[in-house]
């Protein structure tokens, strides 16, 4: 509802003009990041001849995106010296553990390709292309996992804590559910060597889980199985259960079928925790959320993101104890919740 002191404001379209190139900051951070445009200031400011020199591009182009990089607070420009920001230093320069430009590698290629038939989604309530189909999604998300590494560590870490699993000689089984890059079991799995994961995606994804759990020192503690959620044996007996951004892409009915299954799996007592993009209860923020919502429309068949309250009801429903949000460095808090047993946590 307005406020009565708006009339007072001068109406312009400045927003809306604004808008209408909307498209453009990713794409020009995709080309800077494929360049290597913030990789090559990471040791200091440099003129433009040295920065055509390091990247090996054309001049016209890196002034053009420099120059935009600059007018979007990506960039400082003092004369003809162009310098990082203290927050592009921190997460755009790509050989830091705290990257998180990765993701711009995928904007052009793979994100914007259905989003550009977004008016047809709208009409038909379809996808031009589901990706949470194995047939199309195994290969969009070969892709694209790897680069969310960063995005999701340092919540997996504060997982790790609220589990207090630091140096913990207590064995404990992980069940990590569409683990992608393995992002949130091998957090747990770094803290102890008691720690034994399973990790569960499609056969074109685990290879990415291995490669990436190789890295990290941590691959002997994992054994992997390939398949769909629903269809594949994963056993029983899992302490932990991770679901990291999935349920947003399996919609709310295998959702329900797939939080049962994980029940199922877990021993009494045993932790459930759920990564997502959570809006509030009224839908009416927080915009990234509601934004990632569109995103699902153009990519699933049946996906969404569900509010805290929906997830909760379907925890419940599988039996789960303690549905509850625990915050960490992320856009939305984990939801927590416990199988009965003594155990459980409060």
């Amino acid at each position: 509802m307005s406020h009565p002191k708006d009339a007072e404001v001068p109406l312009k379209p400045d927003r809306i003009h604004q808008f209408g190139f909307g498209f453009a900051p990713p794409l020009i951070l995709e080309a800077a990041v494929r360049h290597g445009v913030f990789d090559s200031l990471d040791d200091g400011p440099k003129t433009m001849d040295e920065i055509v020199a390091a990247c090996g591009a054309s001049r016209r182009g890196l002034r053009a995106i420099l120059n935009a990089l600059v007018g979007l607070e990506f960039l400082q420009k003092d004369a003809d010296c162009y310098a990082l920001t203290r927050e592009s230093a921190e997460y755009l320069v790509s050989r830091k553990s705290s990257f998180q430009g990765g993701i711009f590698r995928h904007v052009s290629r793979q994100l914007l390709p259905n989003w550009m038939k977004l008016s047809e989604a709208v009409q038909s309530g379809r996808p031009p292309t589901a990706v949470n189909r194995e047939e199309v999604g195994g290969e969009f998300f070969r892709q694209f996992v790897e680069d969310l590494f960063p995005r999701g560590y340092p919540a997996a870490k504060a997982l790790s804590e609220a589990l207090a699993l630091k140096n913990s000689a207590v064995p404990t089984r992980v069940l990590d559910l569409a683990a992608g890059s393995g992002v949130w079991s091998i957090a747990l799995a770094e803290c102890s060597a008691a720690v034994r994961v399973t990790a569960v995606d499609w056969p074109e994804v685990v290879p990415v889980t291995r490669k990436v759990a190789e890295q990290c020192h941590v691959a002997d503690q994992f054994q992997f199985i390939e398949g769909d959620l629903l269809e594949v044996d994963f056993g029983s007996g899992f302490h932990v259960a991770t679901l990291g951004h999935i349920l947003h892409s399996e919609g709310e009915d295998r959702s329900r079928q797939l939080l049962t299954k994980v029940f199922n799996a877990l021993v009494p007592a045993g932790t459930i925790a759920i990564a997502e993009m959570v809006p509030n209860e009224d839908r009416t923020g927080p915009a990234s959320a509601l934004i990632f919502a569109v995103n699902m429309l153009v990519h699933t068949e049946e996906g969404d993101a569900f509010t805290f309250s929906e997830i909760a009801d379907w925890l419940q429903e599988s039996g789960f104890v303690n549905p509850r949000q625990h915050e960490v460095p992320a856009p939305s808090p984990l939801i927590l919740a416990n199988k009965p047993g003594e155990e459980a946590a409060s």
